[in-house]
């Protein structure tokens, strides 16, 4: 018994037993392209918010080890740079808090000296700001869709009443 061959054709692509795999080869790049998208922003989240909460407590810092009489006496907080990029990449043990893809650049001192109907006028002002290169391993993956993103550069910065020691 044999079958034409038209037959045979209508029977082959009437059948659907491998259409699932199909539809899944079509939707697996989309799929990880939204897991890509995913775990890259929440990491950026998580290592801006750390910057964050390291450039405020170096501000905290340089409030309170810098003289509260600086305005008057002049002098500079320059030297606290070291100290204060040390607040900002590592914890209170001394372990860094980043991961190797991200790299604090650099942080910068300065003060101001605020006039105004403050208890204490000119009122010295404390100024932290970091700059971080944020570096994305799954990036790459956004690259097969045109769009790659390797790289974020931000600075941070927070201020702080400065009452010395």
């Amino acid at each position: 018994m044999h079958r034409s061959p038209a037959l045979s054709a209508r029977r082959f692509t009437a059948d659907e037993d491998g259409a699932i795999l199909v539809e899944f080869g079509i939707v697996l790049p989309i799929m990880l392209l939204f897991l890509a998208l995913t775990v890259e922003a929440g990491r950026m989240m998580w290592s801006y918010q750390s910057v964050i909460a390291g450039v405020r407590d170096a501000g905290r810092y340089m409030a309170r080890v810098t003289p509260a009489d600086i305005c008057d006496s002049g002098g500079s907080v320059s030297a606290l740079a070291p100290k204060l990029k040390d607040i900002v990449e590592k914890d209170i043990g001394g372990t860094v808090i980043f991961p190797s893809k991200v790299k604090v650049n650099s942080v910068t001192a300065s003060y101001s000296c605020v006039t105004g109907t403050y208890r204490v006028s000119p009122a010295p002002v404390g100024r932290v700001s970091a700059n971080v290169t944020i570096h994305f391993p799954l990036g790459g993956i956004l690259d097969l869709f045109g769009n790659a993103i390797s790289t974020v550069t931000t600075d941070v910065a927070d201020s702080s009443r400065i009452f010395g020691q």
